[in-house]
């Protein structure tokens, strides 16, 4: 037994200082970003409150107390809570929808007076904590659809409201969770068929108004249907072991595909995806039959794998130009070259591409940076901060933040591979998830290599909400960690 005298010394010597370090490198070159982002020529207070850089003072040091006070709690207070508090958290995000006020046509930020919040940077840390309780809970298995499907009621309930709040960028953060799920056991086939789909709308929506040869055949469609058959007859082998089978699949549609096409190029040009409807239609009802013979379940989800290949992307075209909104849209269509539209959406990026090139090898040092000075880019406080970066401190100032993110990356797995317990594994998981996606996902839109949704850099982005919840994800994580070896009464 120790006595409740030692147990705050025993924290704070348990705490991951390294972390803790790489967050404070994190916050001052952040801090250095906004300067340079916000500063106008003729400026001389850097720090005064009323501009950003000195506000971001402000959202820094109260960050850090965050963290302090988060650390000084007892680390089961997470665990107890963990229910209520995403309960809270899910209940301020549905009041929030029907908020009066509305900036940039969303509705998720609360206006409180001066200070504005927006309940999903908070939510991430409430649906973590949560799905860390339950995950952790005694028979709990991802393998049982019913508890996988309680944790997936756990992501997608927070998910509506933000995407009812018109926030669809922080709603798809969420997703990040799926990652955590892989490496709590959840089946690679539902990893790869997310990435599956995403391919087939790219390759879809991009390549459908181009012909294959001389035929009057879709490019992407020729491609996407292609794709399923070689998919899932790979899938036969990986998941059922059936070689032989994979095999017969693969010549039979690979062959039946290049005899069609060679027959509509030399002989009559026709469409050729009426054929590989065809052949994938024969192709699932050959799956089926094997599955009914040998009685092995594997092959129906393979079955539904194809059917659902098919059904997403057919239905595709019609989710983008029916259902998606206007600017989502041409986002979509900026991104994958199908509009060019320098002087709307893809002003932006166009602009951020610029001054990042604009940098070079070693930058234009310290506030000396011109596309952000004039203030070209859009945003560049807040979802651009990175191309102050590249264009202020150039390709090794922006190597160097990007080397920080990945020792984070890092860092973070090592402490989630220690926990002795799923529920702090489970929420260390969570939250290098939800990092990784903020970096991959903001440095690849400032890049023009991933859609514009609009998600702050962590720890580099303007504004409170995002340092706070950035911050409360990371430190209640390294509470959990510092309290593993702890001796409990």
């Amino acid at each position: 037994m120790v006595n409740s005298s030692d147990k705050q010394p025993s924290v704070l010597r348990s705490l991951d200082w390294w972390t803790i370090g790489i967050y404070l490198a994190l916050l001052t070159f952040g801090w250095i970003s906004v300067c340079g982002a916000s500063y106008t020529y003729g400026e001389t207070d850097i720090f005064s409150l009323d501009t950003r850089s000195g506000m971001q003072i402000v959202w820094i040091a109260t960050s850090i107390c965050l963290g302090f006070v988060i650390v000084m709690l007892d680390d089961r207070f997470y665990d107890t809570f963990s229910y209520v508090i995403y309960a809270l958290l899910v209940i301020l995000l549905f009041l929030t929808i029907f908020n009066p006020h509305s900036i940039k046509g969303s509705r998720s930020w609360l206006v409180l007076g001066p200070l504005r919040l927006q309940p999903a940077e908070f939510a991430k840390f409430a649906t973590a904590l949560a799905l860390a309780k339950f995950m952790s809970t005694y028979g709990y298995s991802i393998h049982k659809l019913k508890h996988f499907a309680a944790t997936l009621a756990i992501v997608l309930v927070p998910m509506g409201f933000i995407i009812l709040q018109r926030e669809t960028g922080s709603a798809l953060v969420y997703l990040s969770f799926f990652l955590m799920f892989y490496r709590e056991g959840m089946p690679g086939g539902v990893l790869f068929t997310g990435v599956a789909m995403v391919i087939y709308f790219v390759v879809g929506i991009r390549f459908e108004d181009v012909m294959l040869w001389d035929t009057p055949t879709s490019v992407g469609k020729f491609a996407v249907l292609l794709m399923v058959q070689v998919f899932s007859s790979f899938m036969v082998s990986i998941y059922c072991d059936n070689t032989r089978l994979r095999n017969h699949l693969l010549m039979s549609c690979v062959g039946t595909t290049i005899l069609a096409l060679l027959f509509s190029e030399f002989v009559i040009p026709f469409d050729i995806v009426w054929v590989q409807l065809i052949v994938t239609a024969i192709l699932i009802g050959y799956i089926v039959w094997t599955a009914l013979s040998v009685a092995i379940g594997k092959y129906f989800l393979i079955v539904l794998f194809a059917l659902g290949s098919m059904t997403f992307f057919y239905s595709a075209d019609y989710v983008l130009n029916n259902v998606m909104e206007p600017h989502q849209r041409t986002r979509i269509n900026v991104l994958l070259g199908l509009d060019e539209d320098l002087a709307g959406a893809g002003y932006n990026v166009h602009q951020s591409e610029i001054a990042i090139g604009s940098g070079g090898l070693e930058g234009k040092g310290f506030l000396n940076g011109t596309q952000t000075k004039l203030k070209y880019v859009p945003e560049q406080d807040t979802d651009f901060i990175f191309c102050t970066v590249g264009e202020e401190e150039g390709f090794l100032g922006s190597a160097g933040v990007l080397l920080l993110f990945l020792c984070l990356i890092l860092r973070l797995i090592h402490l989630a591979e220690r926990q002795p317990f799923r529920f702090g594994r489970v929420y260390g998981y969570c939250v290098l998830s939800v990092f990784l996606f903020h970096v991959f996902i903001n440095v690849g839109m400032v890049l023009g290599l991933t859609p514009v949704i609009g998600i702050p850099l962590p720890f580099f982005s303007y504004g409170g909400s995002s340092l706070w919840g950035f911050t409360l994800l990371l430190f209640i994580f390294l509470r959990i960690d510092a309290g593993r070896n702890l001796i409990r009464k």
